[in-house]
């Protein structure tokens, strides 16, 4: 990887901190003020957690100035494919190698991370060199 790869991946990890903040603060605050179910605050977090997410890394990790429906839609996919990696890596560390369940979950998360920035890299936020 080089310097700029570096740079980004460092941005990218920040906003996924920033990311989890706001998802889990509008969660816990859906609950609190709403009244709002798990799953409904669940959903209303994850939600613009995604929105958070999308949005600082197509402005400040990646510099994004293209279409951005589209980008949006490739992100979503992004996020899909990281997710099912994600569950398929907790799944088989319990399943496979009886792995504690706290420990399959925290193990879930590199592979999320990585499948999620160089796909966000390198197809949802991939700028075409100019002719």
């Amino acid at each position: 990887m080089n310097n700029g790869t570096f740079l980004e991946a460092g941005k990218f990890l920040s906003v996924g901190l920033v990311n989890t903040f706001t998802g889990l603060l509008v969660i816990y605050a859906a609950k609190w003020f709403l009244h709002a179910g798990d799953v409904v605050a669940n959903v209303m977090g994850y939600s613009i957690g995604l929105l958070v997410s999308y949005t600082l890394n197509s402005k400040w990790t990646f510099s994004y100035n293209g279409p951005q429906l589209y980008a949006m839609g490739k992100f979503g996919l992004v996020t899909l494919i990281a997710y099912a990696i994600n569950l398929l890596t907790v799944m088989i560390s319990i399943h496979f190698f009886e792995l504690n369940t706290y420990l399959a979950q925290a193990l879930g998360i590199p592979p999320y991370t990585i499948i999620s920035f160089f796909l966000s890299k390198y197809l949802v936020f991939r700028t075409r060199p100019s002719p």
